[in-house]
């Protein structure tokens, strides 16, 4: 028996968690069925084949959700933050012990390469224990001293919190915004992306099996426009996590006006891979074609500009192409995939479609660019670089979300610098050299959160995540995740006394 017909086979045992009757909502501890009984189908990309049926909440299942994490929020938030600390380790060790279980089911729900999903349990059990570590001193604060004054800062919770997860890695991105969440003393109500919804439904039951309190993490599936509509705009949320596309957060971000929702948004991308002569030519094409096709190109910090000094171009492009000529396209539980079906029909056809505009645009496909007759004849697409191509055209100003790279040529720093930063997003950078003159100038200038210098996206979990223009708002990571789930008090206590004025004596 083949290693894929193996992994089938644990798939199919797998999903048998998910096919007797309708995946329900779990509010307060307890599954619940939408308060309308409605429901939706979640399909594999594989085959488009149904793999569940899930609930699909509405208003009153996010308020019914909302009103659990209110009343579980006293006393979360009153637990010692070593007794959160224990909790979430043992969340931890429960994600690492079905991690097999979680990445198979990952594979089948979204499309992505088993190659990469083998690892985002064990990411996600990261998450978990990084912040875990950090939830007792998540209230220290700073002690500030002035004339006859001291004062000393401090960090409460700032209450139940909405969490909106994308569908492109949805395990490990549900575990990066909860854990801090948890950790920090919120409790939280989930809405994961419909397209992919199976492995939330894992990491709750993993939760609370390992001790959670009822209520403290509620997950409501469903829509944007009805169950996310109503997360965003219901008075018992204080704040909301969301990870997705520019145009829903300014949605969103206008939704929770009225209730003054603080938000924290990572949103999309057209990040560019800067490419000078003087760079390891060979260190940076594996670094560009890893950061493009790596899970699908589907990934809001992949590499999709390709910026290239005018005198390597032609040569570093041809390199390019013949990597992603050799890139295994085919099913995601085959151990040598490296690109697996596209997440859903509807996003299958965008990044054809975009294909499409780029060769009218005049722009020439070195690699690529063709619908994949993949096994079970699904949403297949074949990485694909487009040449000859300039900054205007749309496949290097839009976002497109799939394995599509355009490769564009620069004359000198200037023209590199200026190409970079003409978009709208803002929200990862790459830059290959080897004159550091060049890099400190390149960075200082370059519109971006987060950049890398002679390296692909290598994450340090201290650091600040997040993007600037239309790549969002806030940062994650380390104590920026505090930041944004907790308010900060300051008391200031008299230490001699001092005039006070008199009023009214």
């Amino acid at each position: 028996m083949s290693r894929l017909q193996e992994n089938l086979t644990k798939a199919e045992g797998y999903l048998d968690h998910f096919k007797h009757g309708v995946v329900a909502n779990r509010i307060g501890g307890e599954d619940v069925a939408a308060a309308d009984g409605a429901t939706f189908e979640t399909l594999s990309p594989i085959d488009l084949k149904p793999l569940a049926r899930v609930a699909r909440g509405s208003a009153a299942d996010i308020d019914h959700a909302a009103r659990a994490a209110k009343s579980a929020f006293a006393e979360w938030a009153a637990m010692p933050g070593t007794t959160r600390k224990k909790l979430l380790h043992k969340i931890a060790d429960a994600i690492v012990a079905r991690a097999e279980e979680i990445a198979f089911v990952e594979c089948m729900d979204t499309g992505q390469a088993l190659k990469f999903m083998a690892k985002a349990a064990l990411r996600g059990a990261e998450n978990f224990r990084f912040f875990a570590d950090r939830a007792p001193e998540a209230r220290d604060g700073k002690s500030l001293r002035a004339e006859g004054q001291f004062n000393v800062t401090t960090r409460v919770p700032i209450g139940p919190v909405g969490i909106i997860t994308p569908w492109n890695t949805p395990f490990m991105l549900s575990t990066w915004k909860i854990a801090p969440a948890l950790a920090a003393g919120c409790t939280v109500v989930h809405k994961p992306a419909e397209f992919s919804p199976l492995t939330a439904r894992l990491l709750v039951e993993i939760a609370e099996e390992a001790g959670l309190p009822k209520g403290v993490w509620n997950l409501v599936n469903g829509f944007g426009e009805d169950a996310g509509r109503a997360l965003t705009e219901h008075p018992l949320i204080k704040a909301i996590g969301f990870v997705g596309e520019s145009r829903t957060g300014a949605m969103i971000m206008r939704q929770g006006a009225e209730t003054l929702k603080r938000v924290h948004f990572e949103l999309g991308g057209k990040n560019p891979v800067i490419v000078f002569a003087d760079a390891d030519l060979e260190r940076a094409a594996d670094a560009a074609v890893f950061m493009i096709y790596s899970l699908n190109g589907e990934r809001c910090t992949s590499s999709s500009r390709l910026l290239v000094e005018t005198s390597i171009y032609e040569k570093f492009t041809a390199l390019i192409a013949e990597k992603a000529s050799r890139i295994k396209v085919g099913h995601p539980l085959d151990p040598e995939t490296v690109v697996g079906p596209i997440i859903h029909p509807e996003h299958e056809k965008k990044v054809l479609d975009y294909i499409a505009i780029g060769q009218a645009e005049g722009a020439k496909v070195a690699a690529g660019g063709t619908k994949v007759e993949g096994p079970g004849g699904g949403c297949y697409v074949a990485p694909t670089l487009f040449t000859a191509a300039n900054n205007r055209m749309r496949i290097a100003q839009e976002e497109i979300f799939g394995p599509v790279l355009t490769a564009i040529p620069f004359a000198d720093e200037d023209e590199a610098l200026s190409l970079a930063n003409d978009v709208q997003y803002g929200l990862a950078g790459y830059l290959w050299t080897s004159d550091l003159g060049r890099a400190l100038r390149f960075t200082d200038a370059l519109e971006a959160g987060m950049i890398w210098v002679n390296s692909e996206n290598v994450r340090h979990l201290p650091t600040p995540f997040g993007g600037v223009k239309n790549s969002g708002i806030g940062r994650d990571g380390g104590d920026w995740s505090f930041d944004f789930y907790m308010e900060t008090k300051n008391i200031a206590f008299a230490t001699k006394p001092h005039a006070i004025t008199k009023l009214g004596g």
